[in-house]
Parts: structure tokens; C-alpha cells; sequence
């Protein structure tokens, strides 16, 4: 079965590889075709809008565009084979890599993350999976190589990593806490990742919405709002049950180790964040700057413990 959890975990990142290269493609495409998106809400699927030379693409419930007016008459969509085959692709990515994590938990007992390559694998898992949720809701698609360059590189990492398995450590020997820790740690992480990758289309297209191809900043500013609304809770759920695990392993709460003292100025910088969005003066480019510092946070706190010392040193690796 471990032979199978790995020939699924290569299987599910070759298949990554190509949604990225497709969600690449289908931007580069948008991009030279002067398609326009248009808000989900602000056109009707299937309306005509636009005219002259370009086309508008109205988004409904599941991301998906169709080309309305301008001067396509066919109805068809700029790069509407390289999208859909994104999707697809980034469907199947999920789902082996998934069904590789699920095989490896069989096998151990517990939440395939206990050491770096369970969780780089978990970490890339989490953000295809939180930009697949993301993009149904809102037309991100055009952007989404942004959150998969970052899941291809955390799985690309994890192909470099050992993939045997062995006993955890003791300070980890708790399969219940090991599994909804690291599994808020993993979701939250996901979800954070789309935020960087709106945040940064948010930088690129600025008040002004420079590229049509791009989702306008409203709805960029909304995605990213939106996913730090969902994964601000989960990480903070996190950091309290990591609190509680100490607390068993430990026998204190908090205790200033690396890894911890990372995640704790993550959190707060996301909660710099959602006033900094709300508040009049730093909405906008000053809360998109943030967000991009909240993912190097994210990052840091991930890899922290391969370069500093601590309790929490329990990469796996030599």
C-alpha cells in the first residue's frame, strides 16, 4: 500500500504540473485576446455586452465564462479548451493526491502528516483544494496559476523529500490532536494561498483595473477578503489546539519555541489585516501589501523549523 500512496502522490503531481501549465496557457490567452471578465452579478451569463473589436466574459455560479457579443460569433471563448482542461486537471490533481494521503493515513493510523514530506504533500493538497473551493464561487480563474505555482513547488519539494515511513516522535505520538492540528494548519494554509494569489493580481491590476483579462479589483479585493474570513478562524483554532498539545507533550502551553512565536505573528498579521481592510485609510493597496507579507508568514512558519531549533523540530530529516 505504501508503493501505492507513492505511485498516487506522482501520478497526482504530474497531473498538478499540467493544470498549471493549462491555467498558464488560458491566462497567456486571455491576455492576447482582449477578452474583458465581467463580475459574477454585474452581467447576466449569456448577455451581450461589449462591442468593437473585444469580447466580455460573464461568469455565473461556477467561474466559468462565456464570451457575450463583441465580435465573436460563434459564442465561443478565448481559451475556453485550455480552461476547462485547467480545471479538470486541477480536479484530477486533487483527487489522487488526495487519495495518496488518504492510502498513507490507512497505513499509519493517523493524519498523513507527521513529517515534512506528509505535510508538504498535505500543504499543496490544501491549496489546490482551497483554490478548486474559491474558484466556483468567483471568476478567479485567470489567476489561478498564481496558487498552483505555489502547490506545484510544495509537491515538487516533497518529491525531493524521504517518503518512508516511520515512528513518529514522542513529542507527536497523539494521533487524534496530530490529525486536527495539522489538518486546520493544512486547510488554513490552503485558503491563504488563494488570498496571496488575489492579493497580488490585486497589486498588478490596481484601482484602476489595468487588464481586462484580470478579475476587477473589487471582486480581487472581495476574494481575498473572503478567504482570510474563512482561514483566519481555522488558523486560530489551530494555534489554540497546537496551545492545548503542548500543554500534553510538553507540559506548558506556550513556551516562545520557533515555530510557535512563527505562527503567532502569522496570526497577527492577518488580524492586522482584516482591520487594515476595513478601516478607510489602508483599504485596498496597503491591505493587499499585507496579505503578501501574511503568505511569506505562512511560508516561514512552514519551513521555519528546518533552520531554527526547537521542540518543534521533527522534519524527518537529517
Amino acid at each position: 500500500m505504501a508503493t501505492l500512496s507513492l505511485y498516487l502522490f506522482v501520478a497526482g503531481g504530474l497531473a498538478l504540473a499540467f493544470a498549471f501549465a493549462c491555467h498558464v496557457a488560458y491566462t497567456t490567452i486571455l491576455a492576447q485576446s482582449g477578452v474583458a471578465i465581467v463580475r459574477r452579478g454585474l452581467a447576466p451569463a449569456g448577455a451581450v455586452t461589449g462591442g468593437g473589436g473585444s469580447a466580455t466574459v460573464a461568469f455565473g455560479g461556477s467561474g466559468a465564462g462565456v464570451v457575450a457579443g463583441g465580435s465573436s460569433a460563434s459564442g465561443s471563448v478565448p481559451g475556453a479548451t485550455s480552461g476547462a482542461f485547467a480545471i479538470s486537471a486541477t480536479w484530477v490533481a486533487a483527487v489522487l493526491l488526495g487519495l495518496s494521503m488518504l492510502v498513507r493515513a490507512v497505513i499509519v493510523g493517523r493524519g498523513p502528516w507527521g513529517n515534512m514530506y506528509e505535510f508538504s504533500v498535505a500543504f499543496g493538497f490544501g491549496v489546490t483544494a482551497g483554490y478548486l473551493f474559491l474558484q466556483r464561487r468567483y471568476p478567479i480563474r485567470s489567476l489561478g496559476f498564481l496558487p498552483l505555482a505555489v502547490a506545484v513547488f510544495l509537491v515538487g519539494y516533497a518529491a525531493t523529500l524521504p517518503h518512508q515511513i516511520e515512528p513518529l516522535v514522542p513529542a507527536l505520538d497523539n494521533a487524534p490532536l496530530l490529525t486536527v492540528h495539522v489538518a486546520m494548519a493544512m486547510i488554513s494554509y490552503g485558503i491563504f494561498a488563494t488570498a496571496f494569489g488575489a492579493a497580488v493580481a490585486y497589486l498588478a491590476q490596481g484601482p484602476s483595473d489595468r487588464f481586462a483579462w484580470l478579475p476587477s479589483h473589487k471582486t480581487l479585493d472581495e476574494v481575498a477578503y473572503r478567504a482570510v474570513i474563512i482561514g483566519f478562524p481555522i488558523f486560530a483554532t489551530m494555534i489554540i489546539l497546537g496551545s492545548w498539545w503542548a500543554s500534553i507533550a510538553w507540559g506548558r502551553y506556550w513556551g516562545w519555541d520557533p515555530k510557535e512565536t512563527a505562527a503567532l505573528v502569522t496570526w497577527l498579521i492577518y488580524a492586522v489585516y482584516l482591520h487594515a481592510r476595513n478601516a478607510r485609510g489602508w483599504a485596498g493597496r496597503p491591505a493587499a501589501m499585507i496579505l503578501v507579507i501574511g503568505f511569506a508568514a505562512v511560508l516561514f512558519t512552514y519551513f521555519g523549523n528546518l533552520y531554527f531549533s526547537g521542540l518543534h523540530a521533527y522534519s524527518g530529516l537529517d
